[in-house]
């Protein structure tokens, strides 16, 4: 790794009440690394997200996040009517604020950064339908493009995969992709399909039973790693080019859907 980082986390300590989600997490993350985010349910993934974006403050520790953020949100009912608004509107929420975002004036200015974004999902052919008509990969795509619109150095991706057929899944991968490698940017993606990034990512953060392992899927996704998180036996097996995890309810929930199609 070299000395640039985008985000660089020191010492940082999640708790909630009495309880302590995990601490001790020290993570630099460089230009153009993918970085996986694993775990069991309520083990902090989706806050560690919002750490980044400064909504949330760490209950120990520094976060130090250098240039521009995108956030793509778990997928929800937009506030607006989805079939009242256009999928290059929902892109356009990105420039002028919406629910997240600078506001920006200008129209033509925020026209081209529309069609920039659309352009880099390759998403300009069904951008002037109604989003709610659209298909869930379509949508995704669509939410993607709303974060980069922000240019971002960093982006921030909370279960963009989910609900997604294999096909789908591949799509938005290829073009998330596609963006780490024309612009440099970061991505940090949390997943409970380990399978579908495999191909593409770097490193794996998997958080569990108040702990957290960092590195190569190789070095993480290991039966001897995964039982020391979960603190019970935990299974890991190889077919062909995938991963099966066994053992847990938690950790049977975080990849067995992953292990077919």
């Amino acid at each position: 790794m070299t000395d640039a980082v985008v985000a660089r986390l020191t010492d940082v300590e999640l708790k909630f009440d009495d309880r302590v989600l995990w601490s001790g997490l020290d993570l630099d993350i460089a230009p153009g690394e993918f970085i996986a985010i694993l775990g069991a349910n309520g083990s902090g993934k989706t806050s560690l997200l919002r750490m980044l974006l400064g909504q949330i403050p760490p209950t120990a520790g520094t976060i130090e996040v250098h240039g521009r953020v995108g956030y793509v949100p778990q997928q929800h009912a937009d506030d607006a009517d989805p079939l009242a608004v256009r999928g290059r509107d929902i892109v356009g929420f990105g420039v002028d604020g919406g629910a997240w975002g600078i506001g920006w004036r200008g129209r033509r200015r925020r026209r081209g950064l529309v069609d920039a974004a659309l352009s880099q999902v390759d998403a300009a052919s069904f951008a002037d339908r109604p989003f709610g008509l659209l298909s869930g990969g379509e949508q995704q795509r669509l939410r993607i493009a709303q974060a980069l619109t922000r240019d971002p150095e960093l982006l921030l991706c909370d279960e963009p995969l989910a609900s997604l057929d294999p096909g789908s899944q591949q799509r938005i991968l290829s073009l998330l992709d596609q963006r780490r490698d024309q612009a440099d940017t970061a991505l940090l993606l949390v997943t409970h399909e380990i399978n579908p990034v495999l191909p593409y990512v770097d490193r794996v953060l998997y958080l569990a039973g108040g702990k957290f392992a960092i590195g190569t899927p190789d070095e993480v996704m290991t039966t001897e790693v995964l039982s020391g998180l979960y603190g019970t036996r935990v299974d890991v097996v190889r077919v062909d080019d995938r991963l099966l995890v066994l053992g847990t309810e938690d950790a049977q929930h975080c990849h067995d859907r992953s292990s077919v199609g």
